[in-house]
């Protein structure tokens, strides 16, 4: 045997077999008839056999030319599978997903957004980076991120889409937001500190000292509504210590250190496990969002994160 297999030379042996006439064969190919028979007489030639036999009713596969049917098929069978899966990895979504998270894996569903994420689109490669609301909204406003999670209150842009919080119209509107879940802040005391908070309003509680955030965390951003100039008391209230960190803003309410805002369902359980006093009279409202750059919502790596978002928070 010599020479090389040419895929239409098989298409060509296997046409004939199944039609046992050339011209047939040659229609079905669309093909001319010398071209089947030029293919035909290669195949023999490569091979070195008689593949078929000329009776007055057409061609008729030899002993040898049976046995090789069912390879050649297996062969073209095999070239389709090729080119199909060829096709799948064409047309399958690729790239880097960066990813802004905040707060604790649980409260944002993070494991299983990833889990959808992965299942759906298993060639995307996911790049988390912890960080403060703000911070996620700033490096998804530079390129930094692709997407991320944000606390904040929504507000309404001219096409009436729910849009995060930002600092102002003009930016916000460059994004694209989806709410998650609503809930609230609540102001968190250390044990012991009921006589200083329960029944008190927001003035009486800017008297007492509290724990401050970046201006970067979604505490900081919530809390100029109530404290500073042009806010709710107009007052500042007495900050004692700067803290990033969910958990270390617990640990120093648990010390008796001061005031800090906590999301309501940390404030009951913190309220029930360690005896933290939760003041009664005041809360604020904010809301879990999923933010994008608006210009990049149709881009199929970004898209396909808002897919497996929406099936997680359905």
């Amino acid at each position: 045997m010599s020479g090389h297999l040419d895929p239409q030379t098989l298409r060509a042996f296997v046409a004939v077999a199944r039609e046992g006439n050339v011209s047939r064969a040659a229609m079905r190919l669309h093909l001319s008839q010398p071209a089947v028979s030029l293919q035909l007489k290669s195949l023999a030639q490569s091979t070195g056999l008689a593949l078929f036999t000329r009776t007055p009713q057409g061609l008729v596969l030899t002993r040898d030319g049976a046995a090789l049917l069912p390879q050649a098929e297996k062969v073209l069978a095999s070239l389709v599978d090729f080119n199909q899966a060829a096709l799948r990895l064409h047309n399958t979504l690729r790239g880097v997903l960066r990813i802004g998270t905040i707060l604790d894996p649980a409260f944002t569903r993070l494991g299983a957004f990833l889990k959808e994420l992965v299942e759906s689109a298993p060639q995307i490669e996911t790049e988390l980076r912890q960080g403060m609301s703000g911070d996620v909204l700033a490096q998804i406003s530079r390129g930094e991120l692709d997407v991320g999670f944000y606390l904040g209150l929504p507000v309404n842009s001219e096409s009436n889409q729910p849009l995060a919080h930002v600092e102002s119209r003009q930016a916000a509107i460059h994004f694209e937001a989806k709410e998650l879940t609503h809930f609230s802040y609540r102001v968190l005391a250390p044990a012991g500190w009921g006589p200083q908070v329960l029944g008190r309003d927001w003035k009486a509680l800017a008297a007492l000292p509290w724990l401050a955030t970046p201006p970067a965390s979604a505490h900081h951003r919530v809390l100029a509504g109530v404290f500073g100039p042009g806010s709710l008391t107009g007052l500042e209230p007495r900050r004692v210590a700067l803290v990033d960190q969910e958990a270390s803003m617990l640990d120093l309410v648990k010390s008796g250190v001061g005031l800090s805002l906590v999301r309501d369902s940390i404030a009951i359980r913190e309220s029930q496990a360690h005896g933290l006093v939760i003041a009664d009279r005041v809360s604020l409202d904010c809301v879990l969002s999923f933010v994008c750059l608006r210009a990049r919502v149709a881009e199929p790596v970004v898209a396909s994160a808002w897919a497996a978002l929406d099936k997680v928070w359905r």
